[in-house]
């Protein structure tokens, strides 16, 4: 046999074995690697169908279906490859409602005065088959994952209504995810009985996406159903009591003033036509009108029963959130309770937070180290890696600074106290030296940003620190303790943290002005189900957190706290001129301080 026959056959010989080689996932350093036989999206199959659900929203009598695309490799129908999910699922892929202000509620008016409803509009639907989104595809597909999306109740193709946190958009994904372990039935048409099984995945399922699509794998993880193995929610929003309302006062989300539960419910109602109107009587126009509120902003069983903090004992999936510290749309308290009772209750969790505004997901490094580990059972010991990672100041999103915990374990309480200088700036000092009183008038043409700017105005009370000799570290939740009175039954109270002097500079960053932020409604003071009119004069204690925070303040600047009353950009707008009087001698507030009282301490004196 020649050189050259020989050769041949062992060329052959190779092509055959190569051949007969099946395309697995690929791990390295505990991360999924690119695999290139998963990489051509030419061969990717992409298909849809209806999974059945356990419940009938929209009242016509079957049990919803909920329209879900799949997009996998070809080789889970060739060479009979199992692998893992990634979903996402959402209110918004097939379009949402198109309008102005008119959409929203009106804010000018007294707290407590029943006003018009908003205008409410129809979506149009858009969208083709079989492809509900493309998200996700390119990240995991490759990867060696099956990624898939579903329309939540009440939208796009899916059947139901949408209910804005009620229960079936909980029970939706779940059904979606017992579908892919084989407990739930799919279907290849909406009305049809030819039935189609997940044979391609191996039954363990991750979740993620970002604001109502991070909501979603909250809500699916809090039925504790079985094959969901770990969620990376993306600034989700966690209550809409949380998200619609603050220490019992009615508060807009960042960016849409006057938005409420029922003006989402609409912008999302892109389901079946014919069952618009029975939606809009039984939801919106019903259990909505009746249980959100407005009037008073209190608590009450309605927004329990949309705060999945409540829902959460089933929850067994591993948690890794994501969050903005200055996002002011889905605050960053939404996934800082979840996180905290994930923790409680023993669930392999961490959290990753930024310096930027709504949405941002972790560095693909820690989500594919997440999913690795839970979805392919890849021992990569990330349970056991830093429980939070914070980007700071000036670093890059995808280069966080890892810590034992948030907040920082080396945080302690420091408490500051107040000393008169209105209409100009008072001081906050850690000894309390002060038994004044003063007043500020509500007048909401001025916004928080101007107020904070203002050497002397009579519409907001400021008290600052000395300025830092050393830069010093907060993280955590500051807490005020405020005694005050109202000229009128109901008064708006803002307060922030500010960074002073304050920079106008071209190159401001989000981090260099405003701190944190929090508000309330003095009517709540002692109970957030149950509000009481204001007596003119009499003072009333009230106690709250501001929004949690992680951030290092630059020696040189000064902490500000500005309490003010309506927030142009957030609050009612009622007519200015209420008062609100301010005990300073009963009133401080509470830093979360790196290093406690002796870092405060060796920062300002």
């Amino acid at each position: 046999m020649t050189n050259k026959i020989q050769i041949l056959i062992v060329f052959l010989f190779a092509l055959a074995m190569k051949a007969q080689e099946k395309a697995t996932p690929i791990f390295k350093n505990g991360e999924a690697q690119i695999v290139e036989a998963f990489n051509d999206s030419s061969k990717w199959i992409r298909t849809d169908l209806w999974v059945e659900t356990t419940f009938d929203s929209d009242g016509d009598g079957k049990l919803d279906r909920m329209h879900v695309d799949v997009t996998r490799p070809e080789q889970t129908e060739t060479e009979g490859l199992k692998l893992p999910v990634v979903y996402e699922s959402s209110p918004y892929y097939s379009g949402t409602a198109k309008g102005g202000t008119e959409l929203f509620w009106n804010v000018k008016h007294e707290l407590g005065e029943k006003v018009a409803k908003p205008v409410y509009v129809e979506v149009e639907r858009t969208g083709k088959r079989p492809i509900i989104s493309n998200s996700q595809i390119k990240t995991w597909v490759p990867r060696g994952y099956i990624v898939i999306h579903s329309s939540s109740p009440g939208t796009g193709l899916s059947d139901g209504a949408p209910t804005v946190g009620g229960d079936n958009e909980s029970l939706a994904p779940k059904a979606v995810i017992d579908w892919l372990n084989g407990r739930a039935k799919g279907f290849t048409e909406r009305e049809g009985n030819e039935e189609v099984t997940a044979f391609w995945s191996t039954g363990k399922v991750g979740m993620t996406g970002t604001s109502y699509n991070g909501t979603i794998p909250l809500a699916a993880a809090t039925t504790g159903v079985n094959g969901l193995e770990a969620i990376i929610p993306v600034a989700p929003n966690t209550s809409y009591y949380h998200y619609y309302r603050s220490n019992g006062l009615v508060r807009s989300p960042g960016g849409y003033l006057g938005e409420d539960i029922d003006v989402l419910y609409d912008y999302i109602h892109s389901g079946k036509e014919e069952n618009r109107a029975r939606n809009n009587k039984v939801i919106r126009d019903t259990e909505m009108a009746n249980g959100m509120d407005r009037e008073s902003g209190d608590y009450n069983d309605f927004w329990a029963g949309r705060d999945y903090l409540n829902d959460m004992k089933p929850m067994t999936a591993a948690l890794l959130m994501s969050h903005g510290f200055n996002d002011w749309n889905v605050m960053p308290e939404h996934s800082y309770r979840i996180y905290n009772k994930a923790k409680e209750m023993g669930i392999p969790s961490q959290i990753f937070y930024h310096q930027n505004g709504h949405g941002g997901p972790p560095p693909i490094k820690m989500m594919n180290r997440w999913f690795t580990r839970y979805l392919h059972g890849v021992k990569n010991n990330v349970e056991n890696d830093a429980k939070a990672w914070i980007v700071r100041e000036n670093d890059k999103k995808d280069e966080p600074t890892p810590y034992k915990n948030y907040p920082n374990p080396a945080a302690k309480p420091v408490t500051l106290y107040l000393t008169p200088g209105a209409p100009k700036a008072g001081k906050l000092l850690t000894t309390k030296t002060s038994k004044a009183k003063e007043t500020l008038v509500d007048n909401y043409s001025f916004s928080g940003e101007a107020l904070a700017q203002a050497d002397y105005t009579n519409h907001r009370l400021i008290y600052v620190s000395p300025t830092l000799k050393e830069d010093l570290h907060i993280s955590g939740l500051s807490s005020i303790k405020i005694n005050a009175a109202s000229s009128k039954p109901a008064v708006n109270l803002s307060v922030w943290l500010v960074s002073l002097p304050w920079n106008k500079g071209k190159r401001t960053k989000i981090t260099d002005n405003i701190i944190t932020r929090g508000w309330a409604d003095l009517q709540n003071h002692a109970s957030l189900t149950k509000s009481s009119p204001l007596k003119k004069g009499q003072f009333y204690e009230m106690t709250f957190n501001l929004q949690p925070d992680d951030q290092i303040i630059k020696k040189g600047q000064q902490i500000g706290l500005m309490i003010f009353s309506s927030d142009s950009n957030f609050t009612l707008l009622p007519k200015p001129g209420t008062e609100l009087t301010v005990d300073l001698n009963k009133t401080s507030i509470t830093l979360p301080v790196v290093g406690g009282k002796e870092a405060f301490a060796k920062a300002t004196e």
